[in-house]
């Protein structure tokens, strides 16, 4: 007997200022469903989580969640009004005994639950809000773009958890890596209605594409049936005094059918423009250094950016790779070392926190208010790399329509922010380009324009972005930030940086707790780092060598019986063989536990 579904949407209707964003939708999301949630910016992701999560109540149809199953919902801009710390947030549907599991996921993702929400910064307070679902653990997850604000040693922790419960989860997220490594089914969104597709990610884009390629075929046909029949219709009316009634109006419902269907959303006409070229030099930097307080954030860094180089930034929030890029650009000055920046540089910034934006401002002001767009005497024009064109048509270029010219830049989604802020920066020219987290809520069509234009620029680019992805398709050269002033250059991009690293760096990631350091001392050959022997005894010593390969064991033989409790019909298929993995894992989970619990003690004993 196959298992309820968790959550079900049936002819879902939805209408935003007039116009309507889904009409007649269905989807079902069933037990063990670990999907990715896709479509254009704008085409309304994250009102459709909201739906689900019963936050949105729809203007037609049902939503029915079978009973007993709790759903989490993580949004973009959580409410922390009336929590004091991060902690408490993360809390709030917990029992307080049960902090230790805010305290898991919190070392996991880097933050410190004791931190006051007044002084958390907008990607800490992500981080509560991901640890509160993930504390909660739910039967359903929605996820509204988890990565954001994250860094890859974050990400990758946080696959892994995804990649290890049991429970259904749906994702929104730009990031191709992390959705192709989680998913294993997709929800496309396109004009108004889902799609459903059981394969992962990775099968996103060859999908699409013959699904398009089939409409256009259809449509061709459709077309060609119209002409047919007009040419009929007009043809010979003089040798015809009496037309067939039936036929015209079987030409006016072709006609309706053709004008009813939706078009497509072009893509983006983004457009860079190298402009004026900059010297061979782009900017060095010769054994810089710069602390802030206690901070070093680089120590005797030496650097040589050339004119075309792509550079990618990469390194844990915090270790500073945006204080980085000022300093390379000339914006602050080291504390001992030099900087030396080359000749004729028009550089073009786009910055994390798209700070460039005002909020209350409409779009229309946010362009025709920027001074290097303003054309003098026209109101309704911006300068475009040298030609004026009205504000709307150009607003147009970047998929934003006539009636959104007017709006406030606050009531747009974050990807169309981050294309309002592209539209700023292709408006001029430049053979600089500085980019901050430009990827974060971009959707896969825009990404991928985004990459053909950088690729194809003849520029130079300084890029900051925890996108594994983006950054193997678009760097040269990757500068790895690993705190304690530690910088290194490696060339070619991500998966380069990961195959030439030092081993060691691995061992970077915040080993705070008994597992984490378990694995550094699996790593250094089974023995704890630099252990004094003196208070444990023979065995003692012996158990501590090879506890690290039991834990090890034990973690993969979890995550095995993990994957196959993850059959969505195990259990109806063979309730029997469901029972025994179930308690199979709960005998090495608590083993496991133990495990961590007595090398840790073991430790603290061989390190007195």
């Amino acid at each position: 007997m196959a298992q309820a579904p968790l959550l079900q949407l049936s002819d879902i209707a939805l209408t935003f200022g007039g116009a309507p964003v889904f009409d007649g939708l269905d989807l079902v999301v069933h037990p063990g469903d670990r999907m990715a949630l896709i479509g254009r910016n704008g085409s309304g992701k994250s009102t459709l989580m909201k739906v689900m999560a019963g936050q949105v109540e729809p203007d037609r149809g049902a939503r029915v969640l079978s009973p007993g199953v709790s759903v989490g919902y993580m949004e973009q801009d959580p409410d922390f009004a009336g929590f004091a710390t991060l902690g408490d947030y993360a809390m709030n549907a917990l029992d307080p005994s049960e902090f230790y599991r805010v305290e898991i996921v919190a070392e996991g993702l880097g933050f410190d639950p004791a931190l006051a929400v007044e002084t958390a910064s907008g990607g800490e307070r992500r981080r509560a809000a991901l640890a509160r679902l993930l504390a909660e653990a739910p039967e359903l997850m929605l996820l509204d773009e988890p990565t954001n604000h994250l860094d890859i040693q974050a990400i990758t922790w946080l696959e892994n958890r995804l990649r290890e419960t049991r429970a259904g989860f749906v994702l929104i997220s730009h990031d191709r890596a992390f959705l192709s490594a989680l998913s294993r089914g997709m929800l496309w969104i396109d004009r108004g209605q889902v799609r459903r597709l059981e394969k992962g990610f990775s099968a996103f884009e060859d999908w699409r594409d013959a699904l398009w390629a089939e409409e256009d075929e259809q449509r061709h046909k459709l077309d060609r049936k119209i002409k047919s029949e007009a040419r009929w219709a007009v043809e010979g009316i003089s040798a015809r005094r009496k037309r067939n009634q039936g036929r015209v109006r079987a030409l006016a419902d072709l006609r309706a059918q053709r004008d009813g269907q939706i078009r497509r959303q072009g893509t983006a006409a983004m457009a860079l423009d190298g402009g004026g070229q900059s010297g061979k030099l782009v900017a060095e930097a010769d054994n810089i250094s710069l602390t802030f307080g206690d901070k070093v954030i680089v120590q005797d860094f030496s650097l040589k950016v050339l004119r075309g180089d792509r550079v990618a930034f990469v390194g844990p929030n915090g270790a500073g790779k945006t204080t980085l890029l000022r300093l390379l650009t000339g914006e602050l000055t080291p504390d001992s070392g030099t900087i030396r920046l080359g000749t004729n540089l028009d550089m073009a910034v786009f910055d994390q926190a798209r700070a460039r934006l005002d909020p209350d401002a409409s779009l229309w002001e946010n362009l025709t208010g920027d001074p290097l767009m303003r054309v003098s005497g026209a109101a309704d024009q911006v300068m475009v790399r040298g030609r004026p064109k009205h504000v709307v048509g150009y607003l147009k270029e970047f998929l934003f329509d006539e009636s959104q010219a007017r709006a406030p830049v606050r009531a747009l989604s974050g990807g169309e922010r981050a294309r309002l802020l592209l539209a700023r920066i292709m408006a001029r020219e430049s053979n600089l380009l500085v980019l901050d987290e430009p990827t974060n809520d971009l959707d896969v069509e825009t990404l991928d324009l985004l990459q053909d234009l950088l690729a194809d620029y003849p520029g130079t680019v300084l890029l900051v972005s925890h996108d594994r992805d983006f950054i193997d398709r678009v760097a040269t050269m990757t500068i790895a930030m690993e705190g304690q002033g530690s910088v290194t250059a490696y060339p070619g991009g991500w998966s380069d940086y990961q195959a030439q690293k030092p081993a060691a760096a691995e061992d970077v990631v915040r080993p705070k707790s008994a597992r984490a350091a378990a694995k550094a001392a699996a790593k250094a050959g089974g023995k704890p780092a630099e252990p004094n022997p003196g208070g444990l005894t023979f065995n003692e010593r012996h158990r501590l060598e090879t506890l690290p390969d039991e834990i090890a064991r034990l973690e993969a033989e979890i995550a095995k019986l993990g994957t196959l409790l993850a059959d969505a019909e195990l259990y109806s298929r063979e309730p029997a063989k469901f029972a025994k993995a179930s308690s199979a894992l709960s005998q090495r989970q608590a083993a496991l536990s133990a495990a961590e619990e007595e090398w840790l003690k073991l430790a603290e004993r061989a390190g007195g």
